[in-house]
């Protein structure tokens, strides 16, 4: 009986370690510089904004260098535009709950190349004008550079681009260069 019983803790000591080297969860936070692509008349002067974005990660890795890294972030993007005439200038920033799920590629034990697709739901919406134009959901893509500083420490930076529309009356996508700073339990 101690035999079984000896042979169970040794089991589920093993797999408890096992399954924290393969998932890891953790926490980011950091700026984003964003801004709006699209077909602008020559009177608009379309300037980026800066905001933030925060939320939670994780980490399964699946090889020795390949890992998956899906995240829950409360991202805000936007643009702020000026106009030639008189009728003032207009600031546009949306909040998103947005989807990141990055496929990680590491170079060595400090660099990964990151990339993924990203479904972002629009939770927020202001700006200065009393129209609420925003697209309810908007699917776009990532790629970055991911440094591990240390083995909870990383700092990511990341370009997303908007696929789909951002708003409903003009012809606009999201575009977004992300700095983060994170740490992983």
């Amino acid at each position: 009986m101690k035999k079984i019983i000896l042979a169970a803790v040794l089991f589920l000591a093993t797999s408890a370690t096992i399954q924290a080297q393969l998932l890891k969860l953790g926490v980011k936070a950091g700026v984003n510089f964003a801004s709006q692509t699209g077909d602008f008349p020559d009177q608009i002067d379309k300037e980026g904004i800066t905001s933030y974005h925060a939320g939670l990660v994780a980490e399964i890795k699946l090889l020795d260098k390949f890992s998956i890294q899906p995240e829950l972030l409360y991202s805000t993007t936007g643009a702020s535009y000026k106009f030639d005439d008189v009728s003032g200038d207009i600031k546009n920033e949306l909040g998103y709950i947005s989807i990141p799920v990055m496929a990680k590629f590491y170079l060595n034990n400090t660099f990964s190349l990151e990339v993924g697709p990203q479904a972002s739901f629009l939770v927020s919406e202001r700006n200065d004008f009393d129209v609420k134009n925003g697209e309810t959901f908007e699917f776009g893509v990532n790629a970055g550079l991911g440094v591990k500083l240390t083995e909870n420490f990383f700092l990511q930076g990341r370009y997303g681009l908007g696929l789909t529309e951002a708003s409903k009356n003009a012809d606009v996508k999201n575009s977004v260069f992300q700095i983060s700073a994170g740490f992983m339990f």
